[in-house]
């Protein structure tokens, strides 16, 4: 089983790349500042810097998550009920383009798998206080940063489109901030993800003669493995949530690594997906017209849905283990 169970963490760090890297670089595309290729090249490679930093800053992250949600024993059934349901939910999304949250759907399938081992482990009130809120907190935090964000700079980007009206606009200094912010985001999102998703597969494969740090790099490759295949989920985001300008991704992306940055220091698992939605629509600012409702309610849908999904079928899987 162990065998199994690392194939399926492969899978689920494959999954998380595919699926996330869209949340740091679709901007950079959308704004028209470069190819969605050379954007997915960009995150892939930032997406590596964070998720190696984390071998060493994520510990914290990865505690909560191996021992802060279920506190139960974690035997090799559960390690894979969990795998099972995270990675079928988050890799059915990828096929339909919709940029979903690998921790909600980890910390789904952790209550569902747990509740049937033993239902009593399951720690309810720090779920609550350390994984729920800061998950729900964060995409109305993020919209208000960018809100704020986007009215500041705006003098800024009447300027600069003047500038660009005469001749005479290069945008090269919003550019290259783009470029970095960009970049910031993707890193952050690797040193957020990465500890969640090793911290499940440790709970076999530790036991099994694996050191956390072997886990940790496995799941460090395999993401940034993922991450080449993440044109579609980038392509959904970032051509049809809102018509965004350079400031805009600009804004959106430096709230974002600002956010995701500073959970995955503290461990606060906010996930980067609703994290850099709530951005990229902030910079609409109270110009609600701009946004597309369609593609948001389908984000808001998927959303709802990926804890649930993860539950459940890590709770089947469970139960046809017991």
């Amino acid at each position: 089983m162990t065998i199994v169970i690392l194939i399926m963490l492969v899978g689920l760090a494959i999954a998380n790349g595919a699926n996330d890297v869209s949340k740091g670089v679709a901007t950079l595309a959308g704004a028209g500042v470069t190819a969605y290729r050379t954007a997915i090249l960009w995150g892939t490679v930032t997406t590596a810097v964070g998720a190696l930093l984390s071998i060493q800053l994520g510990r914290s992250m990865g505690k909560l998550f191996s021992s802060g949600i279920f506190t139960g024993k974690p035997t090799n059934a559960f390690a894979l009920a969990v795998l099972i349901g995270a990675t079928s939910w988050v890799t059915l999304a990828t096929i339909t383009k919709l940029p979903v949250s690998t921790t909600h759907a980890v910390v789904g399938s952790l209550v569902g798998a747990g509740l049937v081992i033993d239902a009593s482990a399951v720690q309810w009130q720090g779920l609550i206080q350390k994984v729920l809120t800061p998950l729900l907190v964060s995409v109305f935090v993020a919209y208000l940063i960018s809100l704020a964000l986007a009215y500041a700079i705006r003098p800024l980007a009447r300027r600069g489109a003047a500038r660009a009206a005469n001749g005479n606009g290069k945008r090269k200094i919003i550019d290259v901030l783009h470029w970095i912010s960009s970049g910031a985001t993707s890193g952050a999102r690797g040193l957020n993800d990465t500890p969640k998703i090793a911290a499940i597969g440790g709970f076999a494969l530790i036991p099994a003669g694996y050191s956390a740090e072997t886990v940790s790099l496995l799941v460090a490759i395999a993401m940034t493995a993922g991450s080449l295949l993440g044109i579609r989920v980038a392509r959904r985001l970032g051509d049809n949530v809102i018509k965004l300008s350079h400031y805009d991704g600009f804004t959106a992306n430096l709230t974002t690594a600002s956010l995701v940055g500073l959970g995955g220091l503290y461990a606060l698992p906010m996930t980067t997906t609703q994290v850099s939605t709530g951005s990229i629509a902030g910079t609409a600012g109270f110009n609600f017209s701009r946004l597309s409702g369609k593609t948001l309610r389908d984000f808001a849908i998927a959303w709802l849905v990926t804890p649930f999904w993860g539950a459940a079928v890590a709770a089947a899987a469970m139960w046809i283990a017991k």
